[in-house]
């Protein structure tokens, strides 16, 4: 298995649990490393700073709307979709920048999203009813460990990076 395969899986995970965190660290970590893989694909503007600081803004107002009361449930059909089509973004983006098929980056990323979404909903959901925590505060802890887990799989590896350099 190769590198960007695990790290797709990884980064669909965040989007499963946070649709734009995934985009948002992986087009941060683009910004830095122009990949020759992304030459003349429309996925090349995942690198350019406008689109990293936008989505950043994104992913910051989703993990603050997350917390209302009036959000819907991440496995309605929307926001569900919503996360499949990130976990396909980041596959893709992974893929074609490693010189792999993008179809396949798309199809396991997307499919990772969807498997994580339903998971870290039954996850969240058993932890708030098992702890007592509001589920704001639940989903307090998620954001730390999206952040945590997103940081590491998009800066911890050669995503984007030259051949022959680590981030």
């Amino acid at each position: 298995m190769t590198k960007h395969f695990w790290q797709t899986v990884g980064l669909g995970a965040v989007a499963g649990f946070r649709s734009m965190t995934a985009p948002a660290l992986l087009s941060a970590n683009l910004v830095k490393f122009h990949p020759q893989g992304l030459v003349g694909s429309p996925l090349r503007y995942l690198q350019k700073p406008l689109v990293a600081t936008g989505l950043k803004l994104l992913a910051g107002g989703e993990m603050v709307g997350d917390k209302l009361p009036q959000t819907p449930d991440r496995i309605a059909p929307p926001v569900l979709l919503g996360r499949l089509l990130s976990g396909a973004l980041v596959g893709a983006a992974l893929y074609r920048a490693n010189h792999g098929k993008t179809r396949n980056g798309a199809l396991l990323g997307g499919l990772v999203a969807g498997v994580a979404t339903f998971g870290s909903f039954w996850l969240r959901k058993k932890a708030t009813r098992e702890s007592g925590l509001p589920i704001s505060v639940v989903g307090g802890f998620e954001d730390l460990l999206v952040l945590g887990s997103g940081l590491a799989l998009s800066k911890g590896s050669s995503a984007g990076a030259p051949a022959g350099y680590a981030l």
